[in-house]
């Protein structure tokens, strides 16, 4: 069967390629060239121009009239006026793609090629140039003013009993957190990131615990490199070699008579440096008959050395986080023990105003809630700010919606990664006494923890300081 349809469809293009043939060899034999266009072709041209403008336009309006009104009901308190906005604009685009393309097929049909007619020819106009400049730039400058004041209504000052919930993303999963009884987000840095603590939310024993965690790498590294065979065998080799160069250098000022009694003191080793050097040979030769030697390539002992490095500089990163209180007298390193962390979904108060704070572990994703009309990119190292009111609980929108499965979602509207489909979020809008309900059910970062004190992480820190002084 497949045969038979190729087999087709070649005759088809052959007998299309002889018909063109014919075409030509009748013009050749008429005297007629391919730029010798009749008057009925043009006027035929011409009413498709027209006849196309309207099948055109009456597909447009069926479009718009079966699928114009396709956002969802707006569920906050500034998306009536973001939905006004989008229909300004659309009506002015609309207005100019009826104007242009009106112009293009009228023009296209009156203006055809008619015999006798000569176009005119004129290299300037002011008053068109006035007219194309003036109105797109009249026309954009009230859409962009008006875009800005809607745009700054909706990312304003929060008011001061606004409920403030952060949103964190990372490949490819969000995280919702809300401030403790004290009101505030415990400090976060991402270098306290762990996996019972995805959010980096600092703390005096998180920051004793990451640091002591690191010390642990770090000598676990350093012991491995320590008995790397070659690199017990090449120290075996710079010792043993000082010792013989000392021993040939004294045997040789034994010959001279003022030299022969101090020969090792003045022009070779002390006896304090040549007894520290046989120590060390015999400690080295202990560890190359141990049981921990290891013998790694030169490419992972440079691996090694450098994660060492990089350990070494985000313990000191870890140790230059600095506490500091909050106005009001909260401790930025207590503040977090009381916040409660939301994976899967997260819940807000009807009628009451959200500011959603932004952070990114990762890469630049776009926090968007479509019925909210809210959307806003989270960017790695810079916090970013939303506010909106929802107006109508998730039960109120399965009714308007008539879907019992209805939920609020927050989306990724940015694409970041393989698993970005995947990166959503449910959002359920209760009533306040609902809300306050669902909260106080939720458990605390630390609420079953035992913490440690400010004071002991600073001591800790300063010691660990301290250590690395003395060894530098």
């Amino acid at each position: 069967m497949k045969l038979i349809t190729l087999l087709v469809v070649i005759a088809g293009v052959i007998a299309l390629a002889q018909l063109a043939k014919v075409g030509q060899l009748t013009s050749l034999i008429r005297n007629k060239r391919e730029e010798d266009i009749s008057a009925a072709d043009t006027r035929l041209n011409g009413g498709l121009f027209v006849a196309f403008m309207v099948a055109f336009y009456a597909s447009f309006i069926w479009l718009i009239i079966r699928y114009g009104d396709y956002n969802p009901p707006a569920a906050s308190a500034h998306g009536e006026t973001y939905d006004t906005l989008m229909n300004f604009n659309m009506y002015i685009i609309m207005a100019v793609f009826f104007l242009v393309n009106t112009v293009l097929f009228v023009f296209a049909n009156k203006y055809r090629q008619e015999a006798g007619r000569k176009a005119k020819f004129f290299a300037h106009d002011n008053r068109l140039e006035l007219i194309w400049t003036v109105i797109p730039s009249i026309v954009l400058a009230v859409i962009i003013i008006y875009g800005l004041r809607t745009w700054n209504e909706m990312t304003g000052e929060a008011s001061d009993d606004a409920l403030r919930v952060e949103v964190y993303s990372k490949q490819f999963d969000w995280t919702a957190r809300y401030p403790g009884a004290d009101g505030e987000f415990g400090l976060a840095n991402y270098n306290l990131i762990t996996p019972t603590n995805p959010l980096g939310i600092v703390t005096a024993d998180g920051v004793a615990g990451a640091l002591e965690e690191i010390e642990g790498q770090i000598a676990s590294l350093e012991s491995e490199l320590a008995h790397e065979r070659g690199t017990l065998l090449a120290q075996i080799e710079e010792v043993e070699a000082e010792l013989h160069a000392a021993h040939d250098h004294g045997h040789g000022h034994n010959d001279h008579g003022d030299h022969a009694e101090h020969g090792d003191e003045h022009h070779g080793l002390s006896a304090e440096r040549k007894a520290m050097l046989e120590a060390r040979l015999h400690d080295l030769e202990h560890m190359l008959e141990g049981d921990d030697v290891v013998v790694l390539s030169n490419a992972a002992v440079e691996a090694k050395e450098d994660k060492v490095h990089r350990l070494k500089r985000h313990r000191q990163r870890i140790m230059e986080v600095k506490p500091f209180d909050y106005e009001g007298g909260v401790a930025a390193w207590e503040a977090g023990a009381d916040d409660k962390i939301m994976k899967g979904e997260f819940h807000l108060p009807v009628g009451r105003e959200v500011e959603f704070v932004f952070r990114s572990r990762d890469v630049i994703h776009s926090a968007y809630m479509p019925h909210f009309r809210a959307q806003m990119n989270t960017v790695p190292g810079v916090p970013t700010r939303f506010k909106m009111t929802p107006t109508i609980t998730t039960d109120s929108m399965r009714t308007v919606l008539d879907d019992p499965d209805f939920n609020y979602v927050l989306l990724c509207n940015k694409v970041c990664g393989a698993a970005h489909f995947n990166m959503q979020m449910k959002v359920v809008v209760e009533s306040e006494e609902e809300y306050n309900a669902w909260l106080e059910s939720q458990e605390e970062f630390l609420a079953d923890k035992e913490v440690a004190t400010e004071s002991d992480a600073r001591a800790e820190a300063a010691d660990l300081e301290n250590n690395e002084s003395a060894t530098l």
